[in-house]
């Protein structure tokens, strides 16, 4: 079963509403709940509830077992609520939300919609666990189920594809101040598409353009962001990361954090169908962590070079310095790494 906010179809009919993830979605970490009672919410019996929160742990979901008394969770778990989302978000917003517990990859769900034929303008997909998640240069994307913030949605362009050089950077810009907002400070970002803190990784964003030369074009945009990420989930992943449990006091909720990031990023797509990057670069380049700093670039034949990050010009391209000359980088060429 998918929850959805929205008045369209369904972007994943084939999935079903896993009993675990239905059952923790009646839990809470502070009162215990019965074995009984969580059956008869479900409809199941409580030999099958109790096999379905034996999986719990699978799903990196802790739970406090008491005999007499039942279940609750050890922790706090924040799960995705679209009503509640939706009700957040400012008048007049144009997104239209989903929320699925499990589905490979968001931006795959929604592209294929699109190849259907679908109008996927507006339309948002977030999904409690990815199990395909894709980042830059086909790279896996790790995310923990109610601990990672994963969503796609689909953006329409009047313009061609070459027209949106520097998108990505200004979605950036829009998740930073989206987060600043909400206040988690200190959040950079790294040309061309990932958020920092402190130099580690606490987010990225992944865009994916269907249309014609000239326009329109459709572009879909994936991110995702690390919410809550134990030391379990962190092995997988070949790099420094930061959570944002990390950047404050109280546990994120995540409705909050998906409203507030969806309200930033409308009137982003917005004025970057209007102006381009242009109406973005200054703020891009006060927020990149690497500005004027040296760094080693990667490039696909295994060239490594060494130079210093010289900003950005209006179309969003890196200026690398190295040497006495100057380059002009686009998206997708190189790989960029701090040196110490």
């Amino acid at each position: 079963m998918i929850q959805s906010a929205g008045p369209f179809v369904s972007l994943v009919c084939d999935l079903s509403l896993p009993l675990t993830i239905q059952l923790l979605r009646l839990l809470c970490h502070r009162e215990f709940r019965s074995g009984q009672d969580l059956a008869r919410a479900a409809g199941r019996s409580r030999a099958r509830v109790c096999q379905a929160l034996n999986d719990a742990e699978a799903l990196g979901v802790h739970l406090h077992r008491l005999p007499g008394k039942g279940y609750r969770l050890a922790s706090p778990l924040s799960l995705l609520d679209p009503p509640t989302i939706q009700a957040a978000l400012p008048p007049g917003n144009p997104f239209l939300l989903e929320v699925v517990d499990e589905i490979g990859s968001t931006n795959s769900a929604l592209l294929t919609a699109l190849q259907r034929g679908e109008d996927v303008h507006g339309r948002v997909l977030a999904a409690e666990r990815q199990t395909a998640g894709r980042g830059r240069m086909g790279r896996e994307w790790v995310s923990r189920f109610g601990g990672s913030l994963t969503f796609s949605f689909g953006w329409r362009f009047e313009q061609g594809a070459a027209a949106l050089s520097g998108l990505s950077l200004a979605i950036g810009v829009a998740l930073a101040q989206g987060l600043g907002g909400m206040g988690y400070g200190g959040v950079r970002l790294k040309w061309p598409n990932d958020l920092l803190h402190t130099h580690r990784k606490l987010g990225g964003v992944l865009l994916e353009i269907a249309g014609d030369a000239l326009g329109p074009t459709t572009v879909v945009v994936g991110v995702g962001i690390n919410v809550t990420l134990p030391a379990a989930a962190r092995v997988d992943i070949p790099q420094a990361v930061v959570d944002l449990s990390e950047l404050a006091e109280a546990p994120p909720d995540r409705n909050r954090l998906l409203a507030g990031l969806l309200a930033r990023l409308a009137p982003a797509c917005e004025q970057f169908g209007k102006a381009g990057f242009r109406a973005f670069a200054d703020t891009w380049q006060g927020l990149h962590a690497y500005h004027g700093r040296p760094v080693r670039l990667s490039e696909p034949g295994g060239a490594v070079s060494e130079g210093v990050v010289e900003g950005v010009d209006e179309t969003g391209a890196l200026l690398f310095s190295s040497q006495g000359t100057l380059r002009r980088l686009l998206a997708g060429e190189i790989s960029l790494r701090r040196m110490a």
